[in-house]
């Protein structure tokens, strides 16, 4: 019988091999409809006035109910907020990634119309009525559709319907100017175009193939001089090659203070934040912020912060010792005078000379084995093993991408196990240019949900970073960090295309703000595992992989500098809890966010700026909006993140088995579910921190 068993598994996956082989995939995505991304501005205001137009009619429809029911109110409720979800992301996202400056403004302006008309829409206490005379009707709902009218009932509470007349309209228009002010921030960070110029005398180490990226200015009787730009494909190389310490300083201090006209924009958010929780009977707007993420009170979150912070400043310590002796060597060698100082602008060149130095790793010699086009292929490969899926790259029409640096594929899962599924459409954009969003990220522009017929509308979203553009000679090479940065917004962009849900609300990536890192995370292991590496990996010149020795060499820098590095992300998820957790009208009038920066920023990090404060928070876009009183998560998930690999993947990094557990429980749920939960029974067990500890200190303990 067991014999006649293995037969029969083997015939199914000969059979499966043999399906997936004569699938014509060409056809399949020939068949189906991608978005346009062809508006004008003058059609991306009135998309987003039609919405807004939509949203109250539907509201004033939903008013006017008397006898609540699903039919009546939940059921037109949800199919609007679904199918609203895409075009409301694509006219707002023009202002991240297109060219044309008119686009951006239009969509910017979109963005600011959509707010004010659902800030109103969602301040209406007729609709409130009757969606919460609904819930307490009780009616037996599905589990996602309940959990989809309870939070809905709740964000109507949580924007102060429960207050009386007077104070619900001041908490509406505080409410208003917040989001004009956000709009705003978000518009001056990606609009900014700050550079610092140098000659080459001054960019002493920097090395030629970077100089040939940056732009060279002549002026009249002067020598000329390089054009470094705040995108990170320019400064990011100077603070690690320039030899020079004044050009790392002068540029440092330029960089912290790029886009300083927020600052008045951000006091102005915060004070704002303050007054609405105060509005909403909240201690502090942490406190408000907190009540829907995992972490659920401030004291959660600021006390594994500070833990953390015991633990990490004194390996810290010991860390920046070794740098200091790095830098004094350095200095004698050259016959410079040594500085008892090791400053801010200082880590990111001695980080790179120990490297180096210490374990023979060069970050532009490892980025020779890692093109992006290839680097891309064997990624998707990567995903396309562990969690039975395929990416089919296309050939978009113009007008199917918004710029032709856009690449599209179609993606589908079930290949070798399951009934084959066509699962929607990725876009990667990876090129840094004038008004694109200057970081990396992940936007998820069009969730995916069942369709009133019951059919399944597939997700689209959106890959947006900054690698080097190719040139005539030598392609786009990636830094392993980009490499990292590349699989970390990728692992966003699979739970985007992954997720099946009933409604948009919960899809993919919309989930507690303080897991949502956590898949990412977890999948940045792949590229710090010595097998995997070594098949990722392939010259540009010769396509031989990375050696093995490089390898070993490259897996042991891994936690090098670890507690510095840690310390800095503990510094903003500080920062960021003490502007959220101000409780008193003494404290908000006196907010100084230059202070209160500058003062965290030496005391957490442990590197001084030679009295040479700068306005980073200026330039912090995940406080503005997203992240405000949540940065913390990107240490927080760490924890999640850890378990889960250590748990599924740590000895099997490739184990497709393991990973369509992990796609089928948290992925493919999104948020439909509590998210625990979801942790529990892939893990088989609540989760614990000792993974997280051993990863950074090589140890077991409990937090």
């Amino acid at each position: 019988m067991y014999t006649s068993f293995l037969i029969g598994i083997v015939a199914y996956i000969i059979y499966k091999i043999t399906i997936t082989m004569s699938t014509n995939f060409d056809k399949i995505v020939n068949e189906q409809h991608y978005p346009q991304w062809n508006q004008t501005p003058q059609e991306v205001l009135q998309l987003a006035n039609d919405l807004a137009a939509k949203e109250k009619s539907l509201f004033d429809s939903i008013a006017s109910v008397e006898d609540p029911t699903i039919e009546n109110v939940l059921n037109p409720f949800t199919r609007f907020h679904n199918e609203a979800e895409f075009p409301t992301n694509q006219v707002l996202f023009y202002q991240h990634v297109s060219a044309d400056k008119a686009l951006r403004d239009a969509s910017t302006e979109a963005e600011q119309i959509l707010d004010q008309s659902s800030i109103e829409q969602w301040s209406r206490t007729d609709v409130y009525s009757v969606l919460k005379s609904l819930k307490e009707k009780n009616l037996q709902l599905d589990p996602e559709s309940e959990r989809f009218l309870n939070k809905t009932v709740l964000e109507f509470e949580r924007n102060g319907l429960a207050l009386p007349y007077e104070q619900r309209e001041k908490v509406k228009k505080l409410q208003v100017e917040l989001s004009d002010l956000k709009v705003q921030f978000a518009k001056n960070l990606g609009e900014d175009t700050g550079c610092v110029y140098f000659t080459k005398e001054e960019l002493e180490g920097v090395p030629e193939v970077i100089l040939k990226q940056y732009e060279e200015v002549k002026q009249d009787g002067q020598p000329p001089k390089f054009k470094v730009t705040f995108k990170y494909p320019d400064i990011i190389p100077l603070f690690q090659h320039a030899s020079i310490g004044q050009t790392r300083k002068t540029a440092n201090i330029a960089f912290g203070n790029r886009s300083s006209e927020n600052e008045a924009l951000l006091t102005k958010i915060i004070k704002i934040r303050f007054q609405i929780a105060k509005e909403l009977g909240y201690d502090s707007y942490a406190d408000y912020a907190l009540e829907v993420k995992l972490a659920k009170k401030k004291h959660t979150v600021l006390d594994f912060l500070n833990d953390l912070r015991t633990k990490l400043t004194p390996v810290a310590e010991s860390e920046l010792q070794v740098l200091k002796d790095l830098k004094n060597k350095d200095l004698k060698a050259r016959n410079l005078p040594v500085e008892d100082e090791f400053y801010s602008w200082d880590f990111a060149y001695y980080n790179e000379r120990l490297l180096e130095e210490k374990y023979q790793v060069d970050s532009l010699k490892i980025s020779e084995y890692f093109p992006l086009q290839s680097t891309i292929k064997k990624m998707l490969g990567f995903y396309e093993t562990i969690m039975d899926v395929k990416f089919v790259k296309l050939d978009p029409k113009p007008e199917e991408v918004w710029h032709e640096d856009v690449e599209m594929y179609a993606v589908f899962k079930n290949i070798k196990f399951g009934t084959l599924e066509y699962v929607g459409v990725i876009y990667f954009d990876l090129h840094p240019r004038d008004g694109k969003y200057g970081h990396a990220a992940n936007f998820g522009i069009g969730p995916g949900y069942v369709n009133s017929n019951g059919t399944r509308k597939n997700p689209e979203t959106v890959l947006v970073c900054n690698f080097t553009k190719p040139t005539k000679t030598r392609p786009s090479l990636l830094k392993h960090d980009e490499v990292v940065t590349f699989f970390h917004e990728l692992g966003h962009g699979i739970h985007n295309m992954l997720s099946q849900t009933k409604y948009a609300k919960f899809h993919g990536t919309n989930v507690e703000r303080d897991f949502v890192e956590a898949p990412s995370q977890m999948l940045e292991y792949w590229v710090w595992s010595k097998n995997e590496l070594k098949l990722l990996s392939s010259h540009y010149e010769t396509g031989e992989p990375i050696s093995d020795d490089l390898i070993d060499l490259l897996i042991k820098t891994k936690h090098v500098n670890t507690g510095l590095s840690n310390l800095r992300q503990l510094f903003f998820g500080l920062f960021d809890m003490s502007l959220h957790t101000i409780e008193s009208e003494d404290q908000i009038d006196k907010l100084n966010l230059f202070d209160t920066w500058n003062t965290l920023r030496r005391e957490i990090t442990l590197l001084p700026d030679g009295n040479n404060p700068t306005k980073g928070y200026c330039s912090f876009g995940h406080i503005a909006g997203g992240y405000e009183s949540g940065y913390y998560g990107y240490l927080y998930s760490q924890v999640f993140a850890a378990d889960i690999y250590y748990t599924l993947f740590k000895e099997d990094p490739m184990n497709t088995e393991n990973g369509i557990r992990y796609r089928d429980i948290i992925l493919k749920r999104g948020g439909s579910r509590e998210i625990m939960d979801n942790l529990e029974e892939v893990l088989g067990r609540k989760p614990n921190s000792e993974a997280f500890l051993a990863e950074i200190f090589g140890k077991k303990s409990h937090l």
